[in-house]
């Protein structure tokens, strides 16, 4: 029988770095993820107090308050697109989150996609993004077979912002597209509607499999306003769509309940009539155990410094379970580390970029920098992702990468090619995979190793990242080519001249860095949220809970017939 090689990694942080060191990385990172805590605080606290009252005064929760309520008690809420629209204005105004919360909540022992309207921000209107980070958690569920719940409390488009949220592929109207696929899957849909529900507000709940009504909620096309002007008809919006109508008479809401915490124990109930988590079965008998070393330390053996090495052991050895990994290949394309290692009892892919000076076996006696794809290293991790892909192994990917190799060699030897198959096997696999930007995450070696672009599950950032084509100072240099020298010096002899494209280079590169912002390419959904570095063992956590809870809709191989076995054994003999 084919067993899986598990062998421990990893050392105790004082081997490997002293204390100064930890002391100085670990105060560089805390910097930056007490500023993260403090950015989620503004978020969470939507348009502030005073809304929060007005909310109160009507004798409703809100939507973080339902959340709370809606969630198992020992159970952490995992929130995605927390930053969509952060530092953005419209007109006066400012949309906490998009005015929407996201996020995997477990339910009832099952984990699920919660979509919730933030009544504290402009009564849950759906403001420019908004739709889109709906349809992104919506695509989430759908990939998983998780769940949804929809929190509906929606008062319709931000009306000042329309074009920008109403029309286009992704607008408004893509969300019930969204609604629609999910129910083709048969992907359970539960809605919770809690108040203003007009227009798209009306239409996001109604193709849920349950409708669950409080006596303060309406779903309507048109609201009391609106039809009081185009009829003259003096209504509420309760008379024109409210429980009596929608339960008792149209039928488009199954359940009445007198407020929001009966709604929220009854959403609970329909939850728990789902078929229960394969987690256990998939875990083969295992039990979850925490890494050897704690990840806590994360923050410290990364260094906030893109030019400083690590090592990618040391960073595995705290997220998977006991430490124990078996690594795949590990003597050929160095610049890469991938194998498998299980994290709450399951198994895990994981790919990852080696950093520093590496050993470059086709040249003796040369070294090559790490964080560069290289022919050998594509290749092994093209065909890892394949396996992981034919045998059912989610997929990590743990990007600090620069790019590809460059230059005349890297062209004779066909990186094109390489590059282009990595891509191709990513761009088609169905096994979930998840994209961790660890630090760079650049070039086309961002989307070589499953980055946005190539459809992740989930894409994280930390506070760390830096998510570009290049860096500032080499965009500069590559923007300024034609009035450079061989050396990359300034051509010209004219001072005024030299001052002039010494200032519009500085200008670029500035512009450069402030694009490479986590929170700028968080605001854009350009990833999907920022995390904490050692928040990322629990993140994982989620990522291998989620992707074995659902059965049936996706290739499992039991671990004994893996191909992965099959690679190994030929690795061996090639050696």
């Amino acid at each position: 029988m084919a067993k899986v090689p598990l062998v421990p990694i990893g050392r105790p942080s004082d081997a490997f770095l002293d204390a100064s060191e930890l002391d100085h990385q670990g105060r560089g990172s805390a910097e930056r993820e007490a500023l993260l805590r403090e950015r989620r605080s503004l978020v969470c606290a939507g348009w502030g107090e005073k809304y929060v009252e007005r909310v109160h005064k009507k004798d409703k929760l809100t939507t973080r308050e339902r959340i709370e309520l809606l969630r198992d008690e020992d159970s952490q809420i995992f929130e995605v697109g927390t930053f969509v629209n952060w530092g953005r204005n419209f007109g006066e105004q400012t949309s906490p989150a998009a005015g929407c919360v996201t996020a995997y909540v477990r339910v009832s022992g099952r984990w699920t996609m919660v979509i919730a309207n933030d009544n504290t921000v402009a009564s849950g209107s759906w403001w420019p993004q908004t739709p889109e980070k709906i349809e992104r958690a919506q695509e989430m569920a759908l990939r998983l077979r998780l769940p949804v719940i929809y929190l509906v409390d929606c008062s319709g488009l931000y009306l000042p912002e329309q074009s920008r949220s109403f029309p286009g592929r992704t607008g408004a109207g893509h969300i019930f597209k969204k609604n629609s696929l999910l129910s083709a899957e048969g992907v359970p849909q539960i809605a919770g509607v809690f108040g203003d529900c007009i227009a798209g507000g009306g239409y996001m709940p109604i193709i849920s499999d349950r409708v669950v009504m409080t006596e303060a909620a309406y779903m309507v096309i048109a609201g009391a306003a609106l039809i009081k002007g185009a009829k003259s008809l003096h209504l509420s919006s309760l008379d024109i769509g409210g429980p009596e109508v929608h339960v008792a008479q149209s039928g488009c809401a199954d359940e009445r309940v007198p407020d929001d915490e009966t709604a929220l124990k009854l959403i609970r109930c329909e939850v728990e009539k789902l078929p229960a988590s394969a987690v256990e079965y998939y875990r083969y008998g295992v039990e979850a155990a925490p890494p050897h070393f704690p990840s806590s330390e994360l923050s410290a053996i990364l260094p906030c410094d893109h030019r400083m090495a690590y090592s990618a052991e040391e960073v595995l050895a705290r997220l998977v379970d006991e430490s124990l990994f078996w690594e795949l290949f590990p003597d050929r394309g160095r610049e890469v580390m991938c194998g498998v290692g299980r994290v709450q009892g399951l198994y895990i892919g994981f790919v990852t970029n080696r950093q520093g000076l590496l050993d470059d076996p086709e040249h003796r006696h040369a070294k090559k920098p790490g964080g560069i794809l290289y022919k050998e290293g594509i290749a092994k991790i093209a065909e890892f992702s394949r396996s992981c892909d034919a045998d059912g192994i989610p997929l990590v990917w743990l990007q600090d990468v620069s790019g590809f190799d460059i230059g005349v060699e890297a062209e004779r030897l066909g990186l094109l090619g390489y590059g282009s198959s990595l891509i191709y096997t990513n761009s088609t696999n169905r096994t979930p995979m998840f994209t961790v930007l660890l630090r760079k995450a650049s070039g086309a070696g961002y989307y070589a190793m499953a980055g946005m672009p190539y459809d992740p599950v989930l894409q994280l950032s930390t506070p760390i990242t830096r998510l570009s084509v290049m860096e500032g100072r080499t965009l500069a240099i590559a923007a300024f080519n034609a009035k450079l020298t061989d050396d990359f010096e300034i051509e010209t002899q004219d001072p005024e001249e030299r001052r002039r494209i010494e200032s519009e280079m500085r200008a670029v590169e500035e512009r450069i860095e402030e694009d490479m912002d986590p929170y700028r390419s968080a605001s854009q959904m350009d990833t999907d949220d920022i995390v904490a570095l050692d928040e990322l063992r629990s993140w994982i956590e989620l990522f291998a809970e989620t992707s074995y809870q659902a059965t049936g809709y996706r290739r499992v191989k039991n671990p004994r017939i893996w191909s992965l076995h099959d690679l190994a054994a030929i690795s061996r003999n090639r050696s």
